[in-house]
């Protein structure tokens, strides 16, 4: 006998879907690491050590802070915060679980909220070790002073936002091509080693160099970051709205992208996958 299913309204809707996200973003954070304690302060020594080995680097060539009057450990963590948030990000959202995946079967579970699971997962790690380190640095070494921390936490979470959105579109691309899209998120961590500017400022670049590193929304992103940060430092050429344009349309690709491939999702995927 057919019956007609009640329907929730759009509220009782909307707290289920973010009930199930919240369970999925702790389960995701849970995924790295058993203790979440222990994966908290994996990362935690993974961005100190990072922040070490530029340090020494620096020290030891002598270049120092170009460009830039002031806390030069502040500099250094400013350009290491960003980009890691940016590159984790990326990697939780094109490992989260696709159309294919076991857990898609319990409804109302999709891929949308394993996208957004892994982003916020992924948030909350990085938030919660640049909070901590900062403030281990604040306690323990001297007093932190940031000239407008409002500007520099936008900053972070445009970096975040910017590795969602570019994510989704290799996470839609990853089912058709999961060898090349692996390969391509390497290579793309790998070149922001360098091309995301989180070792010099733009100022400081020669005019023939700054082509090569403009093309990338993290260059912009991690030099207007230091524009809030330091007083004495205003970016003369980058700008917010070029990385918020290219993150509005990634995610808009990513979105189509990931529509187009979740409707001709095969189970034979999670072989190749």
């Amino acid at each position: 006998m057919l019956s007609n299913r009640n329907q929730d309204s759009w509220i009782a809707a909307a707290f289920t879907v973010a009930e199930l996200t919240y369970h999925s973003a702790v389960r995701s954070v849970r995924n790295a690491h058993g203790n979440a304690i222990i994966g908290l302060l994996l990362n935690i020594l993974q961005t100190v050590l990072l922040v070490a080995v530029f340090y020494a680097m620096f020290l030891f060539s002598g270049f120092g802070g170009q460009g830039i009057r002031g806390d030069f450990l502040l500099y250094l963590m400013t350009g290491v915060f960003l980009f890691m948030g940016h590159v984790k990000v990326l990697g939780a959202v094109v490992a989260s679980e696709g159309p294919t995946s076991q857990m898609m079967k319990h409804a109302p579970m999709n891929t949308i909220i394993a996208i957004g699971a892994a982003a916020l997962g992924e948030l909350y790690i990085q938030l919660l070790s640049m909070i901590v380190v900062l403030f281990l640095y604040h306690a323990a070494w001297q007093p932190l002073v940031i000239h407008d921390a409002l500007g520099a936490i936008l900053m972070f979470l445009l970096a975040w936002f910017s590795g969602v959105a570019l994510g989704m579109v290799f996470l839609a691309a990853k089912p058709w091509a999961p060898k090349t899209v692996a390969m391509l998120v390497q290579i793309y961590s790998r070149v922001n080693m360098f091309a995301s500017g989180k070792m010099f400022v733009a100022n400081s670049l020669p005019g023939i160099v700054l082509p090569y590193f403009d093309w990338n929304p993290l260059f912009h992103i991690i030099d207007q970051a230091r524009g809030f940060s330091f007083l004495n430092y205003n970016p003369h050429y980058t700008n917010v709205v070029y990385p918020v344009a290219i993150t509005f349309l990634c995610l808009l690709i990513g979105l189509m992208a990931e529509f187009y491939t979740r409707r001709r999702a095969s189970l034979s995927w999670g072989a190749k996958v």
